[in-house]
């Protein structure tokens, strides 16, 4: 092979090594920029496309332009009305500008490290102004959207847009739940000793009503007794009447055997005359 054939291979090697050099690749999920002896080159980055650069000198650096996830540690906040709660939050972020965002970072730990710092002081300078209740029952939503834009602001300076701020939960300390549940123990308490006083109140009422309602109607029985026994006797009063009115030989007869009956009753001996008029009836 001639010596002219040779180096024209040579160049050949050279020009298409240095095209694929040139071009660079951004993903439609990436945001690039370039770097030169290891510092950004130009003031824009580049979108998603076909781009090129000087070959062998510069070097194509890639971020994610997806939402990423921080996930806080959980973090004691100190409430308005002096009651410590633990809140475990999160957020969702992306790179808006990634020449800002590597000026600034370098890398995403160090992006993550100032989000953490910046979500954590917000959250305990937003949530510090209210109390508890109001935090866990009414405000949550609206402080949380406090909390975002108030992030967002502080870090878009750095390259860095949060797109939201949230809390996956929040607990009372180990102190504090011991110390509720006590209370909420007494209360229990508390509330089974009324409702028990409560109940034999009621109890002891009834049991008087009932007392009072028995007293009544064995009242009204006696009474009821009564007039039936004295309308009994004047009726057999009548009766009587009307049979010694009728028959009064049968019935002093009769009245004279019940006299008979008593007198002589359990062997007793009763000594009288013949003419004694309590014998007429056996003359």
């Amino acid at each position: 092979m001639k010596r002219s054939s040779i180096i024209l291979l040579l160049l050949l090697f050279v020009v298409v090594v240095s095209a694929l050099e040139c071009a660079f690749t951004v993903d439609q999920t990436q945001r690039a920029i370039l770097l030169q002896f290891g510092r950004p080159v130009g003031e824009s980055s580049y979108d998603p496309g076909l781009h090129f650069k000087l070959p062998f000198v510069q070097d194509v650096l890639y971020f994610d332009s997806r939402i990423l996830d921080y996930d806080a540690k959980p973090e004691e906040i100190l409430t308005e009305d002096k009651k410590n709660m633990v809140v475990d939050s999160y957020a969702k972020w992306r790179i808006e500008n990634p020449l800002t965002f590597y000026r600034k970072f370098k890398t995403i730990p160090g992006a993550l490290a100032r989000l953490d710092d910046v979500v954590r002081g917000q959250l305990r300078e937003v949530l510090g102004r209210y109390e508890l209740k109001e935090i866990v029952a009414h405000k949550r939503k609206e402080l949380l959207e406090e909390v975002t834009v108030r992030t967002r602001e502080q870090l878009k300076s750095f390259g860095i847009s949060v797109v939201d701020v949230r809390i996956r939960r929040t607990d009372l300390p180990p102190e504090n739940q011991r110390a509720i549940f006590n209370r909420m123990r007494a209360e229990r308490e508390r509330q089974a000793k009324q409702y028990r006083a409560e109940g034999q109140e009621m109890a002891a009422k009834i049991r008087a009503q009932a007392d009072k309602e028995r007293a009544v109607l064995l009242s009204e029985a006696q009474k009821k007794s009564q007039i039936i026994r004295g309308e009994g006797e004047a009726e057999a009063t009548s009766i009587y009447a009307t049979a010694l009115e009728e028959a009064p030989d049968f019935y002093e007869f009769k009245r004279s055997l019940e006299a008979y009956e008593k007198s002589l009753k359990d062997g007793t001996r009763v000594i009288m005359t013949p003419k004694s008029p309590f014998l007429k009836h056996f003359q």
